[in-house]
């Protein structure tokens, strides 16, 4: 089991820790601040032992690493694992501001059925199952949203009780939702967004978070 230190600190670029396993192109940390794609959010970017990682994902309760084949790592060796953090800056807004639409939305409107996220450094979508245009919503969604954003709300982010793998937020106002990316400190940090509705087919509707404070 590696041990996930961007859950305790999600602004952490570069992480001194070892090798624990090797298989081939495919390595393990003992402890990693190098995300893995979960809940929507994708994986961060950068590199192990100056290595460019070219997939991670996860196994259970760790995260296995694809390097290039001839990365020459063996376990035990100490490495650096670095990560773009300008990328891991933006997913970590845009998580959140996706978390903070989807419970303002789904609040305001129990109907909804969330049938897919995703988050990218460039923007955030809900996938809901509806026949209703959710146009007319994204006003006061997006007005309410960037409020709470600019209210500098703390975020309590941890483990839900009796886990030590998942984890959860909360902010007054809603109840703790699961959620195990990496997450912000304080609402403020998100900057403004705007909401854009597209319809990815029929059934559908999407909702697209975009930060327009860079």
């Amino acid at each position: 089991m590696s041990a996930m230190v961007f859950w305790d600190d999600p602004y952490l670029p570069r992480l001194a820790t070892a090798v624990s396993s090797v298989d081939g192109e495919f390595v393990s940390l003992a402890e990693t601040n190098f995300f893995a794609f979960a809940g929507g959010q994708e994986r961060d970017h950068g590199t192990i032992g100056g290595h460019e990682v070219l997939d991670a994902r996860w196994d259970g309760p760790t995260i296995i690493y694809r390097l290039p084949r001839k990365h020459g790592l063996s376990v035990g060796d100490e490495v650096e694992a670095v990560i773009d953090h300008q990328r891991r800056d933006r997913l970590r807004r845009l998580h959140m501001a996706t978390e903070i639409v989807l419970e303002l939305l789904t609040k305001s409107h129990p109907h909804l059925v969330k049938v897919g996220a995703h988050m990218s450094a460039e923007k955030g979508r809900i996938d809901f199952a509806t026949e209703h245009t959710i146009t007319d919503w994204l006003v006061d969604v997006a007005k309410t949203a960037n409020q709470m954003i600019e209210a500098d709300i703390a975020i309590e982010r941890s483990f839900l009780e009796g886990s030590t793998t998942r984890r959860y937020w909360k902010i007054p106002g809603f109840a703790k939702v699961p959620c195990g990316g990496t997450l912000p400190e304080r609402t403020s940090e998100i900057g403004p967004i705007d909401l854009r509705r597209s319809n990815p087919g029929k059934g559908k509707e999407r909702v697209e978070i975009t930060l327009t404070g860079g």
